[in-house]
């Protein structure tokens, strides 16, 4: 049986209305740089989409994902170059902070036999805080009005870094 084929628009109706211009937005500002869409349908994320560099075919590919969970539009960015925008990190609210902080401790940290070879994991300071968080969770953040600029900001910062702009 084929995969079924997912479309933008899907994950729209998914979001809503009230989110809707939010995923415009990154959507528009993703394929302008020439990174390529993924609709999917997974276990983890349910429907969900996924930016990715052209030429990278492996995960570190990924820039970034929009989700929803629990009925709120989330992003989870792959931030690889967060030490390159340190300024920009030390502007994210307290609200977004709160949320690095709640997510799980990278075990790589702790015992790098738990966690998969790949792993690095973050260990970035903001604001004179350390965050040692596991790459899955640490950028899973909620989109709203509050937040949507600052994580444009963060992900327009991880964009330029990957592409070398």
């Amino acid at each position: 049986m084929p995969k079924a084929k997912y479309q933008l628009d899907d994950f729209l109706v998914l979001v809503g209305d009230g989110c809707n211009g939010y995923v415009l937005k990154i959507h528009d500002m993703m394929m302008h740089e020439g990174f390529k869409l993924k609709i999917q349908l997974t276990k983890t994320y349910g429907l969900h989409v996924s930016y990715s560099q052209p030429k990278i075919k492996s995960v570190k590919g990924i820039a970034m994902y929009l989700l929803v969970q629990g009925g709120r539009l989330m992003i989870r960015i792959n931030a690889d170059n967060y030490a390159k925008y340190p300024e920009i990190l030390n502007r994210l609210p307290e609200r977004i902070l709160n949320q690095m902080d709640s997510a799980d401790d990278c075990k790589k940290f702790i015992d790098p036999e738990k966690c998969w070879q790949g792993c690095g994991g973050y260990d970035i300071c903001i604001r004179g805080r350390q965050y040692k968080k596991c790459i899955v969770n640490c950028f899973l953040l909620d989109v709203d009005a509050d937040s949507f600029p600052f994580l444009i900001e963060l992900v327009s910062s991880e964009v330029k870094e990957r592409i070398g702009a």
